[in-house]
């Protein structure tokens, strides 16, 4: 999924949120769940992996060292 590289994490995390009400609220077929499960954890993955990438330009910032 190419598109993801692309969202910041404020629009993969409001996705996911999106995503997470849907299969908590709605009676959606199998496989449309699935599918939005698929989703979810990619966005899961990608918010994780900028978060990190956060995390390291934090700490490279307090330790110039």
């Amino acid at each position: 999924m190419d598109d993801l590289q692309n969202l910041s994490y404020e629009l993969a995390y409001a996705e996911l949120e999106q995503i997470v009400r849907q299969l908590e609220e709605s009676a959606l077929s199998l496989d449309a769940s699935v599918t939005l499960f698929e989703r979810g954890r990619l966005l899961a993955a990608h918010c994780q992996t900028l978060l990190d990438a956060a995390e390291l330009r934090v700490t490279q910032i307090d330790d110039p060292a």
